[in-house]
């Protein structure tokens, strides 16, 4: 039934991805750009529920079929639509477990016009693996891609796929299988969790060591990480990314198990079309975790249709910083307002102040006012005077691959702070905390400063700023600097580093 894999698309063209899983199908349409980054462009859903026929009667009955080939043609206007030139379509564990998923298969081609490869369960985890991890800051541990009929499992190591395992135990799989009573009984429970336990047992797949992460994706995941983001006030929308504790985890589960269907459906967060299917899905994640020691549980919101379309350019994992800094080229490149020349000049000066003054500043705050000098210039396009409040939104709410919750916080909090110096951390929280305060404080300063000078310089022409850093003074010449007269700037610079801050420029010397 398999058929061959589709050609690569081409650089920078629209690429649509159709994926037919056992419990819901998917189109997305992407930009895929030369460095491999995707930007979405359309995107929308249909629920399936295939693999509940194909466990009654091991074949999709007339409704199923009529269904999928509805949801295929809206999928193609949506590709089409989106200006792509070429659809990718995979269907996985429901189809090709079916008796007559062959002809399911034809009926699209002949009805629809879309070529479906159906794929292995093998490749369905590397896919998998590729599209959840590619966009996460995660170097080893296991990734696994929770769908309705099937669990794939990928363990992997320096973001390379080491094996792979799929399983029969799908959200609804393990619901229609394992419960029965509403809301289900603690025998019920029991049950489903020692079938997870025992199969995942089989696989031999071992406990996570040591700097190991776990990283899930899949409608399920999804779903129980949006239910506990509702559950407190948290900074940024997007799913991807999102920290899932053990505890939260057991937290979400027994709440969804302990509610009736008519209340599962009105929990804030939960998709109403998956209160049948939730129950089991989040048990069997408390079981995986548990076959794993698993303290957290890292949600991708990116799984097998990304890893389709970026496998088609290359199956290589980037480091993650790399991707961070394709993730950020992608987005200012969306904004008229941003400039190159003047991003390039503000994170030179901006950078060599803060090696001087702040030694010790750790990684994560040099990359956080890096890509801060980067974007900053974004906020122009919205609005000039407002800027630094409206990068801290973008950056917020737009699809940043490769970045930790904690690192998009740091970084929209430094350049809010830098047009607000009475914004503080608070706004971040939990992903901040007073803690941070201090550290962001510096950084906001320090950007303030550099875009105050990157403004005064002519431009186009690169800096080149030199720092001396005296006991109480910090001495600030760049030579390209065609004026300085003192301002708010340096007050707010006294405040955070303790010292007078002096200004010279290419049209006089600094005091000695």
């Amino acid at each position: 039934m398999a058929q061959p894999a589709a050609p690569a698309p081409a650089a920078n063209r629209a690429v649509a991805v159709v994926d037919i899983g056992s419990n819901s199908g998917r189109v997305a349409v992407f930009g895929v750009e030369d460095d491999g980054h995707l930007r979405i462009l359309a995107s929308t859903r249909a629920s399936l529920r295939l693999v509940r026929d194909l466990d009654v009667r091991h074949r999709f009955g007339p409704e199923a079929v009529e269904r999928t080939l509805d949801a295929l043609r809206d999928f193609r206007a949506i590709a089409l639509g989106a200006g792509a030139k070429q659809i990718l379509a995979v269907a996985t564990a429901a189809v090709r477990e079916a008796e007559n998923g062959d002809a399911l298969i034809d009926r699209i081609r002949r009805e629809v016009g879309i070529d479906v490869q159906v794929i292995d369960g093998e490749r369905e985890a590397h896919l998998g693996f590729v599209g959840a991890v590619r966009g996460l800051p995660v170097e080893s541990g296991v990734a696994f891609d929770m769908g309705g009929g099937s669990l794939q499992l990928t363990r992997f190591r320096l973001r390379k796929r080491v094996r792979s395992w799929s399983l029969p135990l799908g959200s609804l799989r393990l619901s229609d299988g394992f419960i029965s009573s509403d809301p289900p009984r603690r025998g019920e429970i029991r049950r489903l969790q020692a079938h997870v336990r025992e199969l995942l047992a089989r696989t031999r797949i071992g406990r996570l060591e040591g700097g190991e992460s776990l990283v899930g994706t899949g409608g399920t995941v999804r779903n129980i990480a949006k239910v506990d983001r509702r559950r407190r006030p948290y900074p940024i929308v997007r799913l991807h990314g999102y920290v899932l504790t053990r505890r939260r985890t057991d937290e979400v589960a027994a709440w969804i198990a302990s509610s009736r269907l008519r209340d599962r459906e009105r929990i804030p967060g939960l998709s109403e079309e998956r209160g049948d299917s939730i129950v089991g899905g989040s048990l069997g994640v408390q079981a995986l975790m548990d076959e794993l020691g698993a303290a957290e549980l890292h949600v991708s919101g990116q799984g097998v249709r990304e890893g389709l379309a970026s496998s088609a350019v290359s199956d290589e994992l980037p480091p993650p910083r790399e991707v961070r800094d394709a993730s950020v080229a992608g987005l200012v490149l969306r904004f008229s307002g941003w400039n190159p020349s003047a991003a390039v000049r503000r994170a030179a000066v901006s950078g060599a102040i803060l090696r001087a003054l702040e030694r010790r500043a750790g990684a994560e705050v040099q990359e956080a006012l890096a890509h801060a000098a980067a974007v900053l210039d974004v906020g122009r396009s919205v609005d000039f005077f407002d800027r630094h409040q409206h990068v801290a939104r973008i950056l917020l709410a737009t699809d940043l691959n490769g970045f930790s919750h904690r690192l998009v916080a740091l970084t929209a909090s430094i350049v809010h702070n830098a047009g607000d110096e009475d914004a503080g951390v608070k706004p971040y929280a939990p992903l901040l905390d007073a803690g941070d305060r201090r550290a962001v404080e510096r950084a906001a300063v320090v950007l303030a400063l550099a875009d105050d000078v990157e403004e005064r310089c002519h431009p186009g022409v690169p800096l080149s700023p030199s720092i001396s850093v005296r006991k109480q003074s910090v001495v600030l010449v760049v030579p390209e600097l065609l004026g300085w007269r003192p301002r708010r700037i340096g007050e707010r610079f006294r405040q955070a580093f303790d010292r007078e801050l002096v200004v010279g420029t290419g049209v006089e010397r600094a005091p000695g």
